[in-house]
């Protein structure tokens, strides 16, 4: 019997998926992106297109490009080859990140990805809901403007605001000025389970408060209140949540969040790549139609409260030490599954990456040129993906420059 050596570098396709938050036609990335590689899909100018998958999670697999068939196929039959000791011994053996591109015209539903601990229980309560028992941190690299809400705004921020008369009803009883994050898991409980008319109310009386009331670090609040509610009507609690207890933030490219598990998070504009453990799972509270909203007191039980300043949630890049030329950043964040490394390659520049211990799923997200990998050199273009096993040592190679994310183990 003839055993056939898995190639070790090999091109892939994604797939695209068409959740209403997304970009429409030719104005999403993600859709973009996907059409440079995948021949039989076809960009409709009426249709969202939100995300770009290129993992080998079920729900939307990536795909080896001239066979079709699934990475997650390939990787059952070469695990050694492919995934490498560590990944084997410690992650599971199977890819154990999930990377995208987002393209968003609207606000992502008001969610948190729950902890391994939770994530079991519902797996095993509800697989059809909760489809894996792992837990979801992730990350987000711009790029271009990103708008997002994520993590706690300082409680000093916070307090100032409910002591407004129309916000008092949400305070709980017996409440002193000195707040801690139990008070603050009470009031994202009361503001979520609020009476639609509340929730109404409150925006009002927001939208009629001058901004010099509300703090000079809490003015952009009624600029975004017709924008959110433009988006999903006014009786949506997630407006309010977003609004008075949450960092908003407006990244530049390149600039890069970290949501922790149980990390409280709703995207609101722009493209990004984001890379996340994998998992499926989520339990949204708002921005979405109540049909599609969890427990608001699973949802409340669940929070952490470890960011609560939005320089809590950047993910500063660092210079990476497997590039040779140090044209090469990496975004490491506090977890085992990835790094990220991206790669922003001037006209006729080059750079050697060192090999890994697990292995790596990279996408050409702008420019072209080339990869010397396994002793082979690939053609890369805007939207080229690529599989990388471990141990394996990339050269990338431009004539008009180029930039590459690439998730590692």
């Amino acid at each position: 019997m003839t055993v056939t050596t898995p190639e070790r570098v090999f091109q892939l396709t994604g797939s695209c998926n068409n959740y209403p938050w997304g970009k429409k036609g030719k104005q999403s990335l993600a859709a973009q992106l996907c059409a440079k590689t995948d021949k039989s899909f076809q960009i409709k100018d009426d249709e969202f297109y939100s995300e770009l998958w290129f993992g080998d999670y079920p729900d939307f697999p990536a795909k080896k490009f001239d066979t079709g068939e699934p990475l997650k196929d390939i990787l059952e039959k070469n695990k050694e080859t492919l995934l490498g000791k560590k990944v084997i011994e410690n992650l599971d053996g199977q890819l154990p990140y999930l990377p995208k591109i987002l393209s968003i015209a609207k606000a992502l539903p008001l969610q948190i990805h729950p902890n391994k601990e939770l994530a079991t229980k519902l797996h095993k309560k509800d697989p059809q809901n909760f489809t894996d028992p792992n837990h979801k941190p992730e990350i987000a690299v711009a790029l271009s403007k990103f708008e997002v809400f994520a993590g706690w705004k300082p409680l000093s921020d916070i307090v100032p605001l409910f002591q407004l008369s129309f916000l008092r009803q949400f305070v709980p009883a017996g409440t002193t000025d000195t707040w801690t994050d139990a008070t603050l898991r009470e009031i994202t409980k009361s503001l979520l389970k609020a009476e639609e008319s509340s929730v109404e109310f409150v925006a009002q009386s927001l939208l009629k408060t001058p901004k010099e009331d509300l703090g000079p670090k809490n003015a952009y609040i009624p600029d975004l209140i017709p924008r959110l509610q433009d988006q999903y009507g006014p009786k949506d609690p997630g407006t309010l949540v977003a609004l008075l207890c949450m960092n908003f933030m407006v990244l530049q490219p390149g600039d890069s969040i970290y949501i922790p598990a149980d990390g409280i998070h709703a995207y609101l504009s722009g493209d990004i790549v984001e890379c996340m453990a994998r998992s499926n799972n989520v339990l949204n509270a708002g921005f979405c139609p109540p049909a599609d909203r969890n427990s608001y007191d699973l949802f409340s039980e669940t929070l952490t409260f470890q960011a609560h300043t939005a320089a809590d949630m950047l993910l500063p890049s660092k210079k990476s030490e497997k590039s040779k030329e140090g044209r090469t950043v990496v975004y490491k964040p506090p977890m085992s599954e990835f790094d990220m490394l991206k790669a922003d390659l001037g006209a006729g520049e080059s750079d050697e990456i060192a090999p890994s211990d697990g292995p790596g799923v990279l996408i050409v997200t702008s420019g072209e040129g080339t990869m010397l990998a396994d002793g082979k050199t690939f053609d890369l273009k805007e939207g080229s993906i690529f599989f990388v096993a471990p141990e394996t040592a990339v050269v990338w190679k431009t004539d008009k420059g180029m930039q590459i994310h690439m998730a590692v183990v």
